[in-house]
């Protein structure tokens, strides 16, 4: 699995890009703040919204730890997506920087 850092990300965004981001969080997780341009499809709607997740180039999949997100890359490597990355640390760790 293809993992991406929070730090990462932030600076990527400083500098302007725009990423193709997917929240797996509760909508309760959520509603406490989310990356900036980040989609949310909690974990459990992943399968029913694949068509809602880009096909080509990088996606990031996001959740509180990485433990989700993680679940969620393995699901979507199996759909036969490529370039899927996994925020490593969750928010818990984008909430430091």
């Amino acid at each position: 699995m293809q993992t991406i850092t929070p730090a990462e990300i932030k600076q990527r965004l400083a500098n302007g890009e725009t990423l193709d981001i997917i929240d797996v969080r509760e909508d309760e997780e959520v509603a406490q703040g989310m990356i900036p341009g980040a989609k949310h499809i909690p974990l459990m709607q992943v399968p029913e919204r694949l068509a809602e997740i880009p096909q080509n180039g990088e996606t990031i999949m996001v959740c509180r730890s990485g433990n989700r997100s993680g679940r969620a890359c393995d699901f979507l490597a199996a759909q036969g997506l490529t370039n899927i990355k996994n925020m490593v640390g969750g928010m818990l760790e984008w909430e430091k920087l």
